[in-house]
């Protein structure tokens, strides 16, 4: 979701519909382009393409503004169908795309996928993970809300993603924190990582449909739920929009 220097600062807010539907407001208004977190297409596409088999059907989560729909088309991902909760932004995108064939847009919650069992055999999301995330402090203790949310939306991904197909979530967070949440044994998946950037490392989470988890990964799953934390021991929320991304991302 611009460049990385824009998308460094985030607040609570990243969770509400009516910001994102105000931004994109913004942006249609300004005539401005969709916003990239975490990099170009061109920075992961390698890891990308070494997960796509021919007629791979695909759905991307929270897709916003982001080119990155349309550069999984031109891979040959198709038909492929992009999901975010603003209705602002599926209209814009819609319209943009009109007439693509064998592209669709739709308004949807990530948590509750309308989509029958098996539908993808690729599945992406590119910092939805981190917008829902957001209002977490200390990435080694994570609130029992945020992991009920995770869950929801990677139970609904395990659910709609075909046997053999693949994951693949893009984030600033670190395997020691983030893939805990993806090595929980009900998601019938196995979990690997690469990093990619110069400047910054950002990291992409590859969940393969029907594989097996390692000891190691099942380990660090067993660590997420001994180490969350109730919601009213957690200090108060700062509500400024110039919060740092960075501080809030590694979880």
């Amino acid at each position: 979701m611009t460049s990385l220097g824009s998308a460094l600062h985030m607040s609570g807010r990243y969770k509400e519909l009516e910001y994102w539907d105000s931004r994109y407001e913004e942006e249609e208004r300004l005539l401005t382009g969709g916003h990239e977190w975490f990099g170009a297409y061109r920075d992961f596409a390698h890891l990308v393409r070494r997960e796509l088999r021919p007629r791979t059907t695909g759905l991307v989560l929270g897709c916003g503004t982001s080119s990155l729909s349309a550069e999984l088309y031109k891979e040959g991902v198709r038909p492929l169908v992009s999901i975010d909760y603003s209705p602002v932004c599926i209209k814009e995108m819609a319209q943009r795309n009109a007439k693509v064939p064998d592209m669709s847009w739709m308004v949807m919650d990530a948590r509750h996928l309308h989509f029958p069992d098996g539908t993808f055999d690729l599945i992406i999301e590119k910092g939805t993970l981190d917008a829902m995330m957001v209002d977490e402090k200390d990435p080694w203790r994570v609130t029992q809300g945020t992991i009920t949310l995770v869950d929801q939306v990677l139970s609904e991904v395990s659910r709609v993603l075909a046997p053999n197909g693949c994951f693949m979530s893009i984030t600033f967070s670190q395997p020691h924190f983030r893939s805990r949440h993806y090595a929980q044994p009900q998601y019938g998946w196995s979990v690997s990582c690469d990093s990619y950037g110069r400047d910054f490392h950002y990291f992409f989470y590859a969940m393969h449909k029907g594989g097996q988890l390692t000891s190691s990964d099942l380990e660090r799953g067993r660590s997420l739920h001994e180490s969350h934390v109730d919601l009213e021991q957690m200090p108060t929320l700062l509500e400024c929009d110039d919060e740092d991304f960075l501080t809030n991302i590694q979880i």
